[in-house]
């Protein structure tokens, strides 16, 4: 296992392999990722616990513990803990680069 510190909170690597990798993740309460989609990279998202608000192209939804969604590649797509710090769990393809940000809370 690792951890990967990151400014919005933190990620828990419980798995990575050729097909797959899956992390817990922890976003802390009026943080939220990067408005970003990938071109190949396939996520699907599990609330454990809090929820979020996910914009998922041009909609927007409250996901509580419970929920999973698939995010598909090319969609643009951003995750919000407005509500309470969020435990989720994100299993994905491998593409680890394939990250284009739009915009972003922390200037990266």
């Amino acid at each position: 296992m690792r951890v990967v510190m990151k400014p919005w909170g933190k990620e828990i690597w419980i798995a990575q392999t050729k097909k797959y990798i899956g992390k817990i993740l922890i976003i802390k309460k009026g943080h939220r990722f990067s408005k970003q989609y990938h071109r190949i990279k396939d996520e699907t998202f599990y609330c454990d616990k809090g929820k979020f608000i996910l914009e998922l192209g041009r909609k927007t939804m409250v996901v509580k513990p419970g929920q999973s969604i698939r995010v598909r590649p090319g969609t643009i797509h951003r995750i919000f803990a407005k509500f309470s710090d969020v435990k989720m769990i994100e299993v994905s393809t491998p593409h680890l680069k394939d990250r284009i940000r739009l915009e972003d809370d922390y200037n990266r």
